[in-house]
């Protein structure tokens, strides 16, 4: 059952999303009623279930503290990909 909804949005918001409904062939309505089942849909799945293969994994490695992922990270695929 469908319900009638008034929002209050930016003019320019939604004239730019009116034009944005239109070049995907779509209503307004229905973008914002498919935003908000993403949004709530989102929400219940907070926690993501992990295979069992994840999670004998987990934990089985420790990083230093002072472990600079970026660093490493760029230092791994310049090798690879630079030499």
């Amino acid at each position: 059952m469908n319900i009638k909804l008034t929002l209050t949005i930016e003019e320019t918001v939604i004239e730019k999303a009116k034009k944005y409904a239109k070049v995907k062939e779509r209503s307004l309505s229905n973008l914002i009623e498919n935003y908000l089942k993403a949004l709530t849909t989102e929400s219940n799945q907070k926690e993501i279930e992990l295979t069992p293969i994840v999670k004998s994994m987990k934990g089985s490695f420790n990083a230093p503290k002072d472990l600079d992922y970026k660093k490493e990270l760029t230092n791994r695929l310049s090798e690879k990909y630079l030499k």
